[in-house]
């Protein structure tokens, strides 16, 4: 994967990650029924990939972060 697709997926994980915890963090409306999206789970997953892609671009870029 190149720097470009890297920080693309990046950019994308953020904005992921942005919107479903503002998601997760909203109340609950008993009215509309039970949540049926796992919002925190979505918020994290994609908080994780998006440290990955950053971790990567690092790489790309020649910083060396293992042995």
């Amino acid at each position: 994967m190149d720097l470009f697709v890297t920080l693309a997926v990046g950019a994308a994980m953020l904005v992921v990650a942005l919107v479903s915890g503002w998601r997760g963090a909203r109340p609950p409306d008993p009215h509309r029924g039970p949540r049926l999206v796992p919002w925190r789970l979505i918020m994290v997953t994609s908080a994780a990939v998006l440290l990955m892609m950053l971790v990567h671009a690092v790489n790309l870029l020649g910083v060396t972060t293992g042995h």
